[in-house]
């Protein structure tokens, strides 16, 4: 009977969980849809993991006019299938990505620039009539594929090796204001509310050129880039995304610094900014250490997929060739070569965890992943099978777990936890929601519903580190008492 409720309470809490707690916001890129045999395409998306999906990348012109960077898949993405039977050919219907996206209650915008696109915004920003003809285009593109909104992705306002200019810190507001009056004109035609958004460098140098009182006014979003701190361009090897300053570097670079920063120092409203999530790696070679000397070069060579820049689904399979680290100051892992002097920064199920984790308790909006596909892992290398999607399964259940719970009652919280990563190797975190300040205890029990584990966690809540040495894998089951109330999920190690 009580395996029978069990089941019962888990079919509840994956049902309550079918859409994320905060906001989830995916960078498609559409070079991506051609990988691995177009494994993460429209209709295989896990739409019941993310609120908004941002594709990625479309190209302003020095006039003002927006293009796209891939017209085959642009064209087979925002508008479907293609149906070649027909004269001339048309698209199958529900097979586009803001179709399929629409039917699971996602929304979908096209991100305008990116690093390798953001030397004409400027000149347009400086231009009235350019920065018209943007605003027309932005609208255009939304009725061309049926989206939801823009997210405006330029790297970075000032920055002079993209063009930038002094000026550009006022012409961005311009810029803007005139991209929002345009969605909003267009939405009382069609009836619609359109969103506008924006991603912005975690940097100091890039916020002092943003006028956040005023862009905060009119951007529906702000996305924080917080990934990229460090890197093959720095003289010692370090984080890509730390959650806390490392004990060497720019002590401002790391997530917490730069959402200090933009809430405490401008003003912004935590309810507006997503934290930006990496679902990638940054390489470097002839590196031995954390904090050590290195060549400048990431490593093609072991990550040529990637040019040395490893999707996390490129990480897992060569993990045999690295050993684990946790950098327990600045709360990530990484990963040094065993007979090859490489040097890997990443982010795992714990590291998301904790950043999902800080997200909820200092009410930021959400997050924003780069990119989608990075996590799509599969059952086997070329099966062309979905297996799952660990970092953002992760993701969603600390958001979820932390801000609400399934099992609540109207008027009472009671505690619930969260396993990740499950299945695991032995070691695991627990994600604990403790309102009541309760005394727990953690047990353990085998498949022959032997004790393998009986343990003291005292008032434990948020996230609790467990690792179980030198039993077999199979299944097992943990529970956490609470007083009276006992509470239970499978825990599988393989």
């Amino acid at each position: 009977m009580k395996l029978k409720l069990l089941i019962a309470a888990l079919t509840i809490f994956q049902f309550a969980f079918s859409q994320p707690c905060k906001e989830v916001v995916a960078y498609y890129p559409g070079w991506q849809w051609y990988d691995r045999n177009k494994l993460v395409e429209p209709n295989t998306i896990d739409y019941s993991k993310y609120t908004v999906i941002n594709y990625a990348f479309f190209a302003p012109q020095a006039n003002g006019t927006i293009i796209g960077t891939d017209s085959w898949a642009d064209e087979n993405i925002l508008l479907g299938d293609i149906n070649w039977s027909t004269t001339p050919a048309t698209h199958y219907p529900n097979t586009s990505l803001p179709d399929v996206a629409h039917n699971n209650n996602v929304k979908v915008l096209i991100s305008v620039g990116g690093w390798t696109l953001s030397d004409e915004f400027p000149q347009i920003a400086a231009n009235a009539t350019k920065r018209a003809t943007f605003a027309g285009a932005c609208r255009q593109l939304i009725d061309s594929f049926n989206l939801d909104g823009i997210d405006i992705d330029w790297e970075y306002p000032g920055y002079s090796a993209h063009s930038g200019t002094a000026s550009d810190k006022q012409n961005y507001t311009l810029f803007l204001q005139q991209i929002r009056d345009s969605l909003t004109a267009r939405g009382l035609v069609t009836g619609k509310t359109y969103l506008l958004t924006a991603c912005f460098g975690a940097s100091a140098a890039n916020a002092s050129n943003i006028e956040w009182n005023s862009v905060s006014n009119i951007l529906d979003m702000m996305n924080l880039m917080t990934y990229d701190f460090f890197g093959s361009w720095d003289a010692v090897s370090n984080h890509n995304a730390p959650l806390h300053s490392p004990l060497q570097g720019d002590p401002s670079f790391n997530v917490d610094s730069a959402f200090v920063m933009l809430t405490q120092v401008y003003n912004v409203p935590a309810s507006k900014i997503n934290i930006g999530i990496a679902f990638y790696g940054r390489s470097v070679t002839g590196c031995t250490a954390l904090h050590g000397t290195q060549s400048g070069n990431a490593d093609a060579t072991t990550f040529p997929e990637d040019l040395g820049m490893p999707m996390y689904y490129n990480i897992l399979p060569r993990m045999n060739q690295f050993t684990f680290y946790w950098d327990n100051t600045a709360m990530v892992p990484y990963l040094l070569g065993n007979s090859i002097q490489t040097f890997v920064s990443y982010d795992d199920e714990k590291s998301i965890a904790l950043k999902a984790e800080y997200i909820v308790n200092n009410n930021a909006r959400g997050a924003i992943i780069w990119e989608i596909t990075g996590d799509y892992i599969e059952t086997g290398s070329g099966t062309g099978i979905i297996a799952g999607t660990p970092l953002a399964d992760t993701l969603n259940a600390v958001l979820c777990s932390t801000t609400t719970s399934a099992f609540n009652t109207p008027g009472k919280k009671e505690m619930t936890f969260e396993i990740f990563p499950n299945p695991n190797n032995g070691n695991f975190c627990l994600n604990i929601s403790n309102p009541e300040n309760a005394t727990l205890v953690l047990k353990i029990y085998n498949g022959l519903g032997e004790l393998v584990l009986n343990k003291n966690l005292g008032n434990a809540k948020g996230l609790y580190e467990q690792q179980l040495k030198n039993l077999s894998k199979g299944i097992y089951f943990c529970t956490l008492d609470a007083g009276k109330k006992s509470f239970s999920k499978k825990l599988i190690i393989e």
